[in-house]
């Protein structure tokens, strides 16, 4: 499918490969790492025929179709985000516009709109739409977002719109570059569920741990100039270069041995007589032997020590009888929590629960209708969400801005040396903050608050934009943090390395497990890693919790009252489940009978003989297949809908 044979690129005066070669093949699952600035986005840009290598060639075979989706968005207009989604044929949207102008025009008996619709039968334009718009469904666009204008998106929602045009298309080599970037979990967790059934090959960068777990079979490397291919997913490929590098040093050094031995014996006995056939024996085996280069130096790590906060009291946070609505909807009644010194607590929880809501309100930027917020001795508190945007001075450079924390106790080297650790490196330093991105500001902010870091530190989603080995300075970081944390992340390799708790939201609820988090994913019994995030009502309660939610009491007369209502309520799921699937079956029904009526319909148009024998038969069997084009649409959504409620039933 695609060979690369031999390439060699550099730039400015540095080889970035040399003597390259690779080979895709159908239904790979391939992910690509390495350190920032080793050739990634070089090789994708190869590949793409962007770029032409200096040496050596990149071949595809003229039968594959290639889709790519960059880490940026590109320019929008007024095309709908349907139109987007749609738009992997150029004659799709002609014919789709001429059959719209026939039928609101009444005139779907024309040769005109016959011959369109036989066109748009025949590229499939009859599945395309509905297909379309199960992906948007599945990237969390809503039914009501469809037809609106591109333009009004932000990029992370455009990046959304071009991700479902290209899994629309179907490429048969599917080339994504940090796909999960604009991703919330529970799209993250529906487009690695697509994924895992995708027809095509995949090659991926990407610097979350777990999508590279769940999909990749095999891992290339780049490093110091070459590609290196391990079988297996991202861990399987730590621990592969890791007994990789332990043997080449142990032949390197072997062979030192060797040769330091042979190299003394023949400066031993070369003049003596009785031994100089044999010191010219070592000579010549010296001479022969292929010499082993040492192994490259493992890719740098950077030890980061930061000032600590001032000490708290035991007592750090507390939310007493705190009442939460946006409108009608409620999100807290009546809810409780308490931090203490040196706590690590993880939030989870479906999408809408409540999580990012909670850390306002700890933080102190929403205004809560009922209850109180009262913070402990010496607490002084930083919210991630709310530092990347409103504490940064635009006029002032990168390097500036850094500089320029109060509290700062680092020098000016250690704070450059902070900056490369989260990517703001050589020039980058000297950019203006009012021109960075939105991920270059988050990342800024995190540098901000690692110089002069409070004792009450709340991050929602510090992760994103960050490639692996900023994630594991900030995971170093945090591991030396003395304050106490509260945080929100979809990143599981994150949450392990700093969660001491874990904190389940749900309907209002607060479930603590009193553990880490594969503590957690042991007690409540979830399907997998990532969907462990966003599960449902969790099936265990910590016994040991040192906080509990409102509606907890320690009376044994309130435990009975606990038990009546957690049966009934597993009644009422079991019942609404039933009746979802009894709704399920039949909306499976009619889709099944749609299809086969509108199946039906088009061998019988494919006749040919048909329009001399009964042209008024050919306008019917027209009109009943725009008729039942129409209803599979909405048959085809609300049985969609239905199964994805049955899953989460």
């Amino acid at each position: 499918m695609l060979t690369l044979n031999e390439v060699e690129k550099g730039f400015g005066g540095r080889i970035l490969f040399s003597g390259v070669n690779l080979q895709i093949n159908a239904r790979d699952r391939v992910g690509l790492v390495g350190p920032n600035g080793a050739g990634k986005s070089t090789l994708f840009s190869l590949i793409l025929k962007e770029d032409t290598p200096d040496s050596g060639t990149v071949s595809m075979d003229k039968r594959c179709t290639l889709g790519y989706l960059p880490q940026e968005s590109t320019p929008t207009g007024d095309e709908t985000v349907l139109q987007v989604a749609t738009s992997v044929r150029p004659e799709f949207t002609k014919l789709r516009a001429i059959l719209s102008k026939h039928e609101a025009a009444g005139t779907t008996d024309s040769a005109e709109y016959a011959d369109a619709q036989a066109q748009f039968d025949e590229i499939g334009g009859y599945h395309l739409e509905p297909k379309a718009k199960r992906i948007l469904r599945g990237l969390a666009f809503r039914e009501s977002e469809f037809d609106r204008p591109m333009r009004e998106l932000s990029g992370g929602w455009v990046m959304r719109a071009y991700l479902a045009r290209l899994l629309v298309m179907e490429p048969d080599l599917l080339m994504l570059d940090e796909p999960t970037n604009h991703l919330d979990l529970h799209s993250l967790q529906w487009f690695q569920n697509y994924l895992k059934g995708y027809n095509g090959a995949i090659l991926m960068i990407s610097h979350d741990r777990e999508f590279l777990n769940a999909l990749t079979d095999s891992i290339i490397h780049i490093f110091h100039g070459k590609l290196h291919r391990y079988r297996g997913n991202y861990d399987a490929f730590l621990k592969q270069k890791e007994q990789r590098e332990e043997q080449a040093w142990a032949a390197y050094r072997a062979q030192q041995t060797e040769i330091k031995k042979i190299e003394e014996f023949i400066a031993r006995f070369r003049a003596k007589a009785t031994k100089a056939a044999q010191a010219q024996s070592r000579i010549k085996q010296l001479e022969k032997m292929e010499r082993l280069q040492p192994p490259s130096p493992p890719e740098a790590t950077v030890t980061l020590r930061f000032p600590q906060p001032r000490q708290t009291g035991q007592k750090v946070v507390n939310l007493t009888n705190i009442h939460q609505a946006y409108g009608k909807t409620t999100v807290y009644e009546g809810m409780e929590f308490a931090a203490e010194r040196g706590d690590r607590i993880v939030l989870v929880g479906p999408n809408g629960a409540g999580k990012s809501t909670m850390l306002k309100i700890l933080a102190g930027e929403l205004e809560f209708q009922q209850g109180e917020r009262k913070l402990g001795l010496n607490v002084d508190v930083a919210y991630f969400a709310q530092y990347r945007s409103l504490m940064l001075n635009g006029a002032r450079s990168v390097l500036e801005e850094a500089l320029s924390t109060q509290g700062r106790q680092a020098t000016e080297q250690d704070t450059r040396t902070l900056l490369g650790c989260f990517l703001f490196r050589g020039d980058d330093v000297h950019k203006s903050v009012g021109v960075l991105s939105g991920g270059e500001k988050g990342r800024l902010a995190l540098v901000k608050i690692l110089l002069n870091p409070p004792n009450l530190l709340l991050m929602d989603e510090p992760t994103t934009h960050l490639d692996m080995p900023s994630i594991d300075a900030l995971t170093q970081a945090l591991k030396q943090f003395q304050g106490t944390l509260v945080f929100i992340s979809h990143d599981v390799y994150f949450i392990r390395g700093i969660a001491e708790k874990v904190l389940h939201i749900e309907a209002g609820k607060l479930t603590w497990y009193a553990g880490g988090y594969d503590y957690y994913l042991e007690k409540s019994g979830a399907d997998s890693e990532r969907a462990a995030l966003t599960a449902g009502q969790p099936i265990y309660v910590a016994p040991d919790a040192k906080v509990k939610s409102a509606s907890s009491d320690s009376s044994t007369r309130k435990t009975k009252e606990q038990k009546r209502q957690e049966a009934e309520e597993r009644q009422r799921r079991a019942q609404e489940r039933k009746e979802l699937e009894t709704a399920l079956h039949k909306a499976e029904s009619r889709v099944t009978t749609l299809e086969a009526r509108r199946e039906e319909i088009t061998k019988l148009l494919d006749d040919s003989g048909l329009y001399q024998r009964d042209p008024g038969a050919v306008i019917k069997l027209n009109r009943e297949l725009v008729q039942i084009t129409d209803e599979l649409e909405t048959a085809t959504a609300n049985w969609e809908e239905l199964a994805g409620k049955v899953e989460l039933a």
